[in-house]
């Protein structure tokens, strides 16, 4: 999978930890596209409850990195996953890590949304 593998829409549920057992799963919608300055790169943003943050990063053999900020300056949190063998390249499953204490992570699960490319 490449970068240009990531550009597009996509759908993420993201799970409850552990210690929030209870919480409902939110969801989140990321919308990713070529990065302007970076080669191998992609930029968009991230939708969730009502609040849009930009992300940027790459895929590299498999291994998915994106960094999410909420002020366009300081990461805010970091998103590290795998693309599923057998999803051609449409589903990654990994961590999603908030940095600003307390730090928290959740799973998710990020599914490629169909439309033109």
């Amino acid at each position: 999978m490449s970068h240009q593998h990531l550009q597009g829409r996509w759908h993420a549920e993201m799970q409850a930890s552990a210690t929030d057992a209870a919480a409902t799963p939110r969801a989140a919608t990321l919308q990713l596209g070529p990065h302007p300055e970076l080669a191998h790169s992609v930029r968009g943003t991230v939708q969730r409850e009502g609040a849009t943050a930009q992300v940027s990063g790459d895929v590299d053999d498999g291994d998915l990195t994106l960094e999410e900020s909420i002020n366009g300056t300081n990461i805010s949190a970091t998103w590290t996953g795998r693309v599923v063998d057998g999803s051609c390249g449409k589903e990654i499953r990994g961590s999603w890590t908030h940095s600003t204490p307390p730090s928290t992570t959740q799973t998710f699960v990020m599914r490629k949304q169909a439309g033109w490319q």
